[in-house]
């Protein structure tokens, strides 16, 4: 089992915004159109939504297939190479994952660069989120 939550905030750079709002923004929509088009190449059966809110672009993604998609990582990677100035989280639980089929591991991207943590409000998975087995 493998379960994903994310969302990221697109930013093309993390500096403050240039004097040419419109320049800034023709760059960023450049940018969209690039993860568009890997979204559409991804063609996954759950969540993978990219859009604007109130003048920001954001993607959000989930799933819960039977096993890891590595596309999907790979992909929450990628967003913070093509847009180095994005911020996010994409939460993963899966149960193949060794050592750590036990916890929930949260991607932390952070000016484009992501790295990897045991989230400690939902792990161990068991006993914090399910009982254990009583066989």
């Amino acid at each position: 089992m493998f379960e994903y939550h994310g969302w990221i905030n697109v930013l093309e750079t993390a500096e403050a915004e240039d004097d040419d709002i419109g320049l800034v923004e023709a760059r960023l929509r450049e940018i969209a159109e690039g993860i568009r088009r890997r979204i559409d190449e991804i063609a996954t059966p759950y969540l993978l939504d990219l859009r604007w809110m109130n003048g920001s672009l954001f993607l959000h993604l989930a799933g819960h297939p039977n096993h890891r998609d590595p596309e999907i990582v790979d992909f929450f990677r990628e967003v913070g190479e093509r847009a180095p100035g994005s911020y996010g989280l994409l939460h993963v639980r899966d149960d193949e994952d060794h050592p750590h089929g036990n916890d929930v591991r949260v991607l932390r991207m952070v000016r484009g660069r992501v790295t990897e943590h045991t989230e400690p409000l939902l792990s161990p998975c068991i006993p914090v989120l399910e009982d254990p087995f009583e066989g």
